[in-house]
């Protein structure tokens, strides 16, 4: 259950044709114009909206516990500043803040401000003096992040694992979260089960396997309802395009055989008002944990897209952020029940 999590979630998608969502195309730039620690491979990518978002991609320190030197982390700063509380946007498994090519614009053209942070071991931050990339120093890691630059409540949105880390984090440090929303939530997966007792060969094979093109076009294909091959091919990379770097092997080693995330038994010790989203044709994570997940949640609506896989902020950006900006702003009494197909 882990391994079809976890690929899925790595997957990212170009905007979907069918998609009603009013973002004017972004020009697509130089490669001379990306940050320079970017893997070379965003180059080939033909998506333009992953390709104006890597413009945005810096990297900020962040003082750790566990490392003598500030970790240089990669996130995507806000260009609206507001007064309101703020939305995080995290991903899921082996990701980074390139799934949120779609739904960030969309959020700041909606007044919000908006981060999206790369979670420790994932993504694009500087980990040649690779920290631990266990779950302890993944929530210590958000939290001096958030500590250091955001330094007030905020709306925690995390897709697929991500929910997890969301949940772990919302429970550990209730004072830094006001909401929730969990998107295709993968939290009834118990860690990494027995991937956590390979023995570290095994375990180097198995994350060269999942980085592999096959597998992750294969994850691309299960996660999404209907996409032309051609497309799948540029989601696919967008989705492996951190996995360039030269610490990824270790990084991911490290966080599998630490154990991963096992946060059911903090579900119902969440105090915050939550959001769950989940995908009407969701082949990763089955739907029926979505109303478990309702069910044990103290506080928590549940809106659920139509014509949508696993990941809605990448297949339906438009309905994603119409029930995110909603929640924001309203009660969540107040959300329709069903988001209308468009």
């Amino acid at each position: 259950m882990f391994l079809s999590v976890s690929i899925g979630s790595s997957a990212a998608l170009r905007f979907p044709l069918r998609c009603n969502a009013k973002i004017s195309s972004p020009r697509v730039v130089a490669a001379d114009a990306f940050p320079s620690f970017l893997p070379k491979e965003l180059q080939t990518i033909e998506d333009p909206f992953a390709r104006k978002l890597a413009m945005r991609i810096q990297r900020l320190p962040v003082p750790v516990r566990f490392s003598e030197n500030p970790i240089m982390s990669s996130c995507v700063k806000p260009v609206v500043q507001s007064n309101e509380t703020p939305v995080v946007l995290l991903h899921g498994f082996d990701s980074s803040c390139l799934e949120w090519r779609y739904v960030l614009p969309l959020l700041e053209e909606s007044g919000i401000e908006t981060w999206a942070i790369d979670i420790l071991g994932w993504g694009f931050s500087d980990l040649e003096k690779l920290p631990p990339c266990d779950v302890e120093s993944k929530r210590d890691h958000f939290y001096q992040f958030w500590k250091c630059y955001i330094r007030r409540p905020m709306t925690l949105v995390g897709p697929s694992l991500g929910s997890a880390v969301a949940i772990d984090f919302a429970v550990n440090y209730p004072e830094a979260v006001e909401k929730l929303v969990l998107i295709g939530a993968s939290v009834y997966a118990e860690g990494t089960g027995k991937l956590a007792t390979l023995p570290r060969a095994v375990a180097y094979a198995g994350v060269n396997l999942l980085k592999s093109f096959p597998l992750r076009l294969y994850a691309t294909y299960l996660t999404f309802t209907n996409i032309s091959f051609s497309t799948s091919l540029d989601w696919t990379n967008v989705g492996r395009l951190h996995c360039s770097l030269p610490w990824w092997n270790d990084a991911t080693v490290d966080f599998m055989t630490s154990g991963g995330y096992n946060v059911a038994p903090l579900i119902g010790k969440v105090k915050q008002k939550t959001l769950i989203i989940w995908g009407e044709n969701d082949r990763i994570i089955s739907n029926k944990f979505a109303v478990q997940l309702h069910c044990e949640l103290p506080d928590a609506a549940i809106r659920q897209i139509p014509h949508c896989g696993h990941l809605p902020h990448l297949e339906r950006p438009d309905s994603t952020i119409k029930l995110i900006v909603e929640f924001v702003q309203r009660e969540a009494k107040q959300l329709n029940p069903y988001v209308a197909p468009v």
